[in-house]
């Protein structure tokens, strides 16, 4: 092989990698905050992105701004039992689904005692249960056609403790052992299952709780090296790299994308 056709191959190839022209991504959660950063990246690398969310204003707002290749539905990830009937009506109305990006969740901050079963419950259903149902589902089309994609959104609080916010840890650490068994279930049909633990990122939700407790910003700041929070396009730049050919011998890995908070002193 001439070496100017292997140097030009190799070009081609790296050029193409983050390439995502002609996938399907479904994001759920993707109206707003992280998820929106999410979608709206995937879009600018060349997928077609069908957003769910509960909120139907949000979602229409939502892809006004996405653009000609995005859809939404509307999808509560607590009814378990519609997770079959609504990966199907996806396949059949959208297309295959290369992509599955399990973003949306819920949190609850209070003191463990103040906890009710029925507050941990509906943190875990939504956190975990629903995600496993959807990837359950997802997961069954990728498996006959031996390629996909599948990103868990998980948090820093499944790599240490955070106060007041048992629930959600245990959802997220749970959705980390999750990603790790699923990837050795599925990986060797061809499907990769990997999960982002983004750090503190700048969304509507992360200022009002810097409002209510601003001392909380030097805080994070000390701790973390890149000096700065993080974006939604961080986690959605982070997202293409593991949905994209870039990836393609990665799996079961959880990638913090929090500017080296978790390393920080």
């Amino acid at each position: 092989m001439a070496k100017g056709f292997h140097l030009d191959f190799v070009n081609i190839m790296s050029e193409n990698a983050f390439n995502l022209t002609g996938k399907l991504a479904l994001v759920t959660g993707g109206g707003i905050g992280i998820g929106f950063g999410i979608s709206k990246c995937l879009v600018n690398a060349g997928a077609k992105v069908v957003i769910t969310g509960r909120r139907e204003k949000i979602l229409k707002n939502a892809i006004k701004e996405l653009g000609e290749h995005s859809s939404y539905e509307i999808q509560d990830i607590n009814e378990l039992d519609a997770a079959c009937d609504f990966v199907r009506s996806i396949e059949s109305r959208y297309g295959s689904i290369d992509v599955l990006v399990n973003n949306a969740g819920i949190n609850d901050v209070k003191p463990p005692f103040e906890v009710t079963d029925s507050d941990f419950q509906a943190i875990m259903n939504t956190n975990l249960a629903g995600v496993f149902s959807l990837t359950r589902e997802v997961a069954k089309f990728m498996v006959k056609r031996k390629r996909g994609s599948i990103i868990m959104i998980t948090s820093m609080a499944a790599i240490y403790g955070l106060k007041d916010v048992a629930p959600y840890s245990a959802s997220k650490s749970g959705l980390l052992g999750l990603t790790r068994s699923l990837a050795t279930d599925l990986s060797p049909s061809g499907v990769r299952i990997n999960a982002i633990a983004p750090g503190f990122i700048v969304t509507p939700m992360h200022e009002e709780a810097l409002r209510r407790y601003p001392e909380k910003e030097k805080k994070i700041l000390d701790r973390t090296p890149l000096n700065r929070f993080g974006t939604t396009e961080d986690i959605g730049h982070a997202v293409v790299f593991l949905a994209s050919d870039a990836s393609g011998f990665i799996t079961g890995v959880q990638l913090p994308v929090d500017g080296g908070n978790a390393i920080g002193f």
